[in-house]
């Protein structure tokens, strides 16, 4: 029996590579992608292209009537976002709050209604800095709360899967690699202009993510992020 996932799809690198991994462990994936009102929205046209070239389902719940609600951050806002190491504090800046509760919620409520027994995030070490809605204690949380909230209602083994929870970035670089990722289909910056700026948080990561997991970087940045490899 085919196993179902909804997979919620930013089209960033790390989920990308996790809609590539679950069709590698034999999902039948469903992408969810979500509108929250982000200046970013062009990583929605990235997602389209992955379910595109699989030929999956793909939905985009439109979520931007509750954007002036959670407008504190500078992604769904007018402040600037801020540049710098993805670590540094003025990151802080770029949390969304409760972002990711709310996007998960929603895809729990999707799979529930078409009888998927996962829902599927990328959310990974490196993020544990500044987002604590991407650290473990999050995922065990929501899983109960998944449990409780839908008792009598959930698919056989239903459960929240977070692959990358307890590694980095670069390390879901190695795993795209392997699996054959079109780095080309990702987006990661927060600015959403027609080309990575190369110097907000996400630039920043995801240059260093390619350089320690010594894969080519085919990304087009307007300044080029000023890492250099540790190693």
């Amino acid at each position: 029996m085919t196993k179902k996932a909804v997979a919620v799809v930013s089209g960033g690198m790390d989920s990308t590579v996790l809609v590539y991994q679950l069709r590698d462990e034999g999902y039948d994936v469903t992408m969810l992608s979500v509108d929250y009102g982000q200046k970013h929205r062009v990583e929605l046209d990235h997602a389209r292209r992955t379910a595109s070239k699989f030929g999956l389902e793909h939905h985009i719940a439109d979520l931007r009537g509750i954007t002036q609600l959670i407008s504190k951050s500078s992604l769904t806002s007018d402040q600037d976002v801020p540049d710098g190491h993805y670590a540094e504090d003025n990151m802080k800046q770029t949390v969304v709050p409760n972002r990711n509760s709310i996007m998960m919620n929603v895809a729990i409520g999707f799979a529930i209604t078409i009888g998927a027994e996962v829902v599927a995030t990328a959310i990974h070490s490196g993020d544990h800095f500044i987002y604590p809605d991407c650290r473990p204690e999050f995922v065990e949380t929501l899983n109960a709360l998944a449990v409780t909230a839908n008792e009598g209602f959930l698919p056989n083994n239903f459960h929240v899967y977070a692959p990358y929870v307890h590694i980095p970035k670069d390390a879901i670089a190695e795993i795209g690699d392997r699996l054959g990722v079109q780095w080309e289909d990702t987006w990661s910056c927060y600015k959403g202009g027609e080309k990575h700026c190369g110097s907000c948080g996400t630039c920043y990561e995801r240059r260093e993510a390619f350089t320690l997991a010594g894969v080519e970087d085919p990304t087009e940045y307007l300044a080029e992020p000023e890492y250099a490899d540790p190693r």
